[in-house]
């Protein structure tokens, strides 16, 4: 049983990629590819002249990516892309509030539904699980809400699901050990929340995107949620202070910021930077990814795939030395 399970969890497949350049998209595409799988990456007419991103597709097309030209404007091309494989992964991005990015999939829900042959779709997730979001402020709530209008279309679709929880970004959290308006560590004093007491899940981007990838063919994880929680990721903002501080042996003074102060300090702020804080408080003062135990629908990565040797984040912190 055990080693029909495994075979499984190796079975090539044919995967697209919607949002392959962007900040988690093109680490989805390169493991993808590592892994060996036939891989498939959108070109959307809408990157215009960005050269940049144009630079990343063709160098996904070197390395043995397939470019498939299509875009959420043209059901047709949405569903002539779809029909060449077997996964869609969507990682686009839900950070522009406002926009509604993260509803144009429900325009690639209705491809899927179409094409009629995709075993597994992965919806843009990534982040905090939405499910457990239901209480969030607004604006920031905006985001959760705009996942669980996808996820009820997957749903109602019947389209095979995996939603992957990957809580926070090492890029975005542990560099600055997680001070505001700053991606680099901070060299005199650091903002605690609250006591710093609170504990979150970091992760490496790069093992978002392999955990994302192992999944895909995995009966252990159809129609649940993936949950990112390697048992020594999961630390407090004090305890990722205290990394730092060994590693660069500098002391640094430190502030508390009570939740009464965090809330307050929102109210100057504009629609997308009130939304950004709002994430920042549910994360660091009620700790909402880890005040839950995952249920008979989710499912832990490091438990399923031991062989991934995930990122520390002392490991991770020492490239800011």
């Amino acid at each position: 049983m055990r080693r029909g399970r495994k075979k499984e969890i190796m079975e090539k497949s044919k995967v697209l990629v919607v949002g392959g350049t962007g900040y988690l998209g093109r680490r989805i595409v390169k493991a993808s590819l590592e892994e060996g799988h036939e891989t498939y990456v959108v070109q959307r007419p809408e990157i215009g002249l960005d050269i940049e991103k144009l630079q990343m597709l063709l160098s996904f097309k070197k390395q043995g990516a397939i470019l498939v030209k299509a875009s959420f404007s043209d059901h047709k091309s949405l569903v002539e892309a779809v029909k060449k494989v077997d996964i869609v992964i969507c990682a686009i991005s839900g950070v522009h509030f406002r926009t509604h990015n993260l509803l144009m999939q429900l325009k690639l829900v209705d491809a899927i539904k179409e094409a009629g042959n995709v075993k597994r779709f992965l919806p843009s997730e990534f982040g905090m699980d939405p499910a457990q979001m239901g209480h969030a402020l607004e604006p920031g709530r905006e985001t959760f809400d705009q996942k669980m209008v996808v996820r009820r279309a997957i749903e109602e679709a019947n389209i095979p699901f995996t939603y992957v929880s990957a809580n926070c970004f090492g890029g975005y959290f542990v560099g600055n050990l997680s001070q505001l308006k700053t991606l680099t560590p901070p060299t005199d004093k650091v903002h605690l929340y609250g006591d710093g007491n609170i504990k979150v899940i970091f992760m490496n981007e790069d093992d978002v995107a392999t955990y994302t990838i192992k999944t895909i063919n995995d009966s252990r994880t159809l129609n649940k949620t993936l949950y990112l929680r390697p048992p020594e990721n999961i630390l407090s903002q004090k305890q990722l202070v205290e990394i730092w501080e060994k590693l660069s042996g500098n002391k640094l003074q430190q502030i508390s910021i009570s939740a009464e102060q965090f809330l307050a300090s929102m109210n100057e702020m504009d629609y997308a930077q009130k939304a950004g804080m709002g994430h920042f408080y549910h994360i660091f003062y009620e700790g909402c990814l880890t005040n839950f135990e995952i249920g008979k629908d989710g499912e832990e990565a490091s438990d399923l795939y031991p062989e991934v040797k995930y990122t520390r984040m002392d490991e991770y912190l020492k490239i800011y030395l």
